[in-house]
């Protein structure tokens, strides 16, 4: 595996290709997103990134990097490559992967995350855009669909760390 730079500063960021073949272009995109993460919680202190100012205790920036980065693991990892799922929720317990936990760091969580993008892209650059797997019993999943889910899913919580980054200490852009 190669070595995970975190993105602090925006000429850091992927930019995102104007032309290019399909892969080139989703991985663009998603790997754009991914920065965008990181740029966003950047320069946070502890309290900052574990203090909600949404309605939601949940959705604090810490949260949402935790939360991002078991979506990483769940997509590559247990959907596409049928790992076992070893993300922290459970049917009792199902919003695990948004809490912080005792010693968790907002650095940490954003090294587990960088880490984890790494893996998927791996697992990724592994497979055909038209690889399929059978998902949920009676329906197919292909790398393209996993792809173009992860920049949705991915791109939906940038935006809710423009607006938490913000609301904590007045930050925007990037």
């Amino acid at each position: 595996m190669t070595e995970t730079k975190i993105v602090t500063r925006p000429e850091d960021r992927v930019d995102v290709p104007f032309t290019g073949d399909e892969r080139s272009l989703l991985g663009g995109f998603l790997d754009y997103l991914r920065g965008t993460i990181e740029l966003k919680v950047a320069g946070l202190s502890e309290e900052d990134a574990r203090r909600s100012v949404l309605p939601s205790p949940l959705n604090t920036a810490a949260g949402i990097v935790k939360h991002l980065r078991w979506v990483e693991h769940y997509w590559f990892r247990v959907a596409l490559l049928g790992q076992p799922d070893v993300a922290p929720y459970s049917r009792e317990d199902p919003d695990a992967d948004w809490r912080i936990e005792p010693g968790e760091t907002i650095s940490g969580l954003v090294a587990d995350y960088a880490a984890q993008c790494a893996v998927s892209r791996e697992v990724a650059a592994g497979l055909d855009l038209d690889h399929e797997v059978v998902f949920r019993g009676d329906k197919r999943l292909s790398t393209r669909w996993v792809l173009i889910h992860l920049i949705e899913e991915t791109g939906r919580h940038a935006g809710h760390l423009d607006v938490v980054r913000e609301m904590l200490d007045g930050v925007t852009g990037e």
